[in-house]
C-alpha cells in the first residue's frame, strides 16, 4: 500500500538494532486509537508488511472489506471523475470506513528507490480522498521519500506520535514487518498450464478480483496460466532497461517493461496479457514501448474502468486463447 518498497535497504537491521538496544528505553502503551487501513492500491501488495506491523503495535485496526459493487459505487460518487478505476475504487473504501475509525491511513508516496516515481496521484492522494469522503481531520497524510533513509526513518517516529506509542515500538514493529515481508511469497507463477502468459499491469489490477473481473480465474479456464512481475529478479529487469535512450523514472514502467522484455527475450512465456486502467498515463507509455520491442508477439490488452463488461472481456479472453493454440499447432 505504501512504504514497504525496498525498505530493508532505506532503514537497515543493524541500524535499528542499535536503538532497540539503547538503555533505560520506556516503551508506552498505546492508546486505544482505531486506524484505519483502506483495502485499495498497494495494499494489495504489501498486505503481510501492514498487518505485521499494526499487530506488533498492538492497535485496534479496522480493515475495508474486499472490493465489491457497494464499494465502487461509494468510490465513483466520492472522485473526481477524471481518475482512474483504482482511485474510484480507494475512494470507496475510504468512505466505508470513514466512520468506524479514529485515524484513516493514507497513503502519499513522493520517490520510490533509486528516486524512481509512482502515478503522480498517489502524491495527492490524501487531498482526492479528504475531499471526496469530507473527512478533513483524522488523517495520516505526510509525504514519504522511500530513496532518502532519513526520510523514512523520521516517517516512522510521526507516525508514532500520531498512533500513541513510543517510536523503539515502532522501529521494533517495523523490524518484525520487514522479515515478514521478506519471507512471504510475492507474485505469482503458474508452472501446471499448457500456456504461460505474463500477466503484466499495476499490483492493484492485477490482485483486486472485482475490478478485473476475476481474470486470473478466466485465464485458468483456458488452459493459461500466468506469471507475474515479481517473479522476475529486479537485475534481470535492470538489465533490459540498459539500452533504452534514457532510464525510465517510473517504478511501474520498469517492473512492467523490464520483466516482459526479459520473459520473451528467454522464450519462457508464449505472451502477454496487459490489464490497464483507462486513461492511465504511465501504461500507455509501457504499453507501447513493450510492444514495439518485442515484434510478433501474442500481446493482449485489456482495458478497465466502472463500465466495463465482463461479456466484452470473455469474448477477448477466448480469441486470445485460439490464437495460442493456432501458433503452437502451426
Amino acid at each position: 500500500m505504501f512504504f514497504f518498497l525496498y525498505i530493508i535497504g532505506l532503514v537497515g537491521i543493524k541500524s535499528i538494532s542499535t536503538v532497540l538496544n539503547a538503555e533505560n528505553v520506556r516503551i508506552k502503551e498505546a492508546v486505544s486509537i482505531k486506524i484505519g487501513i483502506p483495502g485499495g492500491l498497494l495494499y494489495h501488495r504489501y498486505a503481510t508488511f501492514i498487518n505485521t506491523f499494526i499487530n506488533e503495535l498492538d492497535i485496534e485496526c479496522i480493515f475495508s472489506i474486499e472490493t465489491n459493487r457497494e464499494i465502487l459505487d461509494m468510490g465513483v460518487n466520492s472522485c473526481v471523475n477524471e481518475a482512474c478505476l483504482p482511485m474510484k475504487i480507494f475512494h470507496g473504501h475510504a468512505v466505508f470506513l470513514k466512520n468506524q475509525c479514529d485515524l484513516l491511513w493514507i497513503p502519499r508516496i513522493m520517490k520510490c528507490k533509486n528516486s524512481e516515481s509512482i502515478c503522480p496521484k498517489f502524491c495527492g492522494l490524501p487531498e482526492m480522498v479528504m475531499s471526496g469522503t469530507k473527512r478533513k481531520e483524522g488523517v495520516i497524510d505526510y509525504p514519504l521519500y522511500m530513496d532518502r533513509k532519513r526520510e523514512v526513518r523520521h516517517y516512522l517516529k510521526k507516525l508514532s506520535e500520531n498512533l500513541g506509542c513510543n517510536e523503539n515500538k515502532a522501529l521494533r514493529a517495523f523490524k518484525k514487518a520487514v522479515i515478514s515481508y521478506g519471507q512471504a511469497e510475492k507474485g505469482i507463477w503458474d508452472k501446471e498450464y499448457p500456456f504461460i502468459i505474463f500477466l503484466a499491469g499495476h499490483p492493484y489490477n492485477i490482485y483486486d478480483k472485482f475490478a478485473n473481473m476475476n481474470l486470473i480465474d478466466k485465464l485458468h479456464s483456458y488452459g493459461i496460466g500466468v506469471i507475474t512481475e515479481e517473479q522476475v529478479f529486479d537485475n534481470n529487469k535492470e538489465e533490459e532497461i540498459k539500452h533504452l535512450m534514457k532510464r525510465p523514472y517510473w517504478l511501474f514502467y520498469k517492473n512492467n517493461y523490464g520483466a516482459g522484455k526479459y520473459l520473451v527475450r528467454n522464450q519462457k512465456i508464449n505472451g502477454i496479457v496487459y490489464i490497464s486502467s483507462f486513461s492511465c498515463g504511465i501504461d500507455s507509455i509501457t504499453i507501447e514501448m513493450l510492444k514495439n520491442d518485442i515484434g510478433d508477439f501474442p500481446f493482449l490488452i485489456l482495458k478497465i474502468d466502472e463500465h466495463t463488461g465482463e461479456a466484452g472481456m470473455n469474448t477477448r479472453i477466448e480469441a486470445f486463447a485460439d490464437m495460442l493454440e493456432r501458433r503452437r499447432i502451426h
